[in-house]
C-alpha cells in the first residue's frame, strides 16, 4: 500500500502529475473535489467560492476538515489499488494527519515551479492569471495558500519535483516517483538539459 500526497502552488504541475498517475492506473483523490462538493452542498458555484468555502471548512471544523473528508475516498480506492495519489494537500497539519493515518506508506511529493512560469501556464489554460480561481489573482492565491502553511509543507516534502523544464522531462520525473523512485530520473535530467 502506498498513499502519495502532492503539494504545490497553482500552476506548478500538480494536475499534470495527477494525469500521469491516472495514465499509470493510479486512482486520484483530489482535495479540491472535497471543497467543490461542499460548495455545491451550500448552493454556491465552486468557480466563484472555492477559496471562501475552503477557509470556511477549516474555520468551522478545524484545520483537518478537508483531509478528514478525503480519507473515506482514499481508503475506498486502496481496497482495489496498491497506490493512491491524493492531489492538493495545503498545510502541515494535513500532511501530519496523512502521515499519522498511513504511516510509512505515506509519501509527500512537492511540485514546484517559478512564479512567472506558473502564471504563464495558467494563462495558457485559458484562465486569467490576474483573476484566477475564486476571482483572485495568482499572487493573492499564493498568499492565501501560503497562509494555510503550504510553504512549510513544500519545504518538508519527502520528494520534490522541480517543474521548470519540458513537459516530457516533468512527466518522466512523475513516472519515476509513481514507480517508487525519486524525481532524479536520469532520462528526465537529460531531457531537461536538451530543452535548454
Amino acid at each position: 500500500m502506498r498513499v502519495i500526497g502532492t503539494v504545490g502552488l497553482a500552476g506548478s504541475g500538480k494536475g499534470e502529475l495527477a494525469n500521469v498517475a491516472r495514465e499509470a492506473g493510479v486512482p486520484v483523490v483530489t482535495m479540491g473535489d472535497v471543497v467543490r462538493a461542499e460548495c455545491r452542498s451550500r448552493g454556491l458555484d465552486p468557480a466563484d467560492h472555492h477559496g471562501e468555502v475552503a477557509r470556511a471548512l477549516r474555520e468551522e471544523d478545524g484545520p483537518l476538515a478537508i483531509a478528514e473528508r478525503s480519507f473515506p475516498m482514499v481508503e475506498d480506492r486502496l481496497a482495489d489499488h496498491e497506490t493512491v495519489l491524493v492531489d492538493g494537500l495545503r498545510s502541515g497539519d494535513e500532511a501530519d494527519r496523512f502521515e499519522e493515518r498511513f504511516g510509512d506508506d505515506f509519501v509527500l511529493v512537492a511540485v514546484t515551479a517559478p512564479f512567472d512560469l506558473r502564471e504563464e501556464r495558467i494563462a495558457d489554460r485559458g484562465r486569467d492569471a490576474g483573476a484566477d480561481e475564486g476571482g483572485e489573482g495568482l499572487a493573492a492565491r499564493d498568499e492565501r495558500e501560503l497562509g494555510f502553511g503550504m510553504g512549510e509543507v513544500i519545504e518538508h516534502a519527502d520528494v520534490t519535483i522541480e517543474n521548470d523544464g519540458t513537459l516530457e522531462a516533468f512527466r518522466e520525473r512523475a513516472r519515476a516517483v509513481l514507480a517508487g523512485g525519486t524525481a532524479d530520473a536520469p532520462d528526465a535530467a537529460e531531457d531537461a538539459e536538451e530543452a535548454r
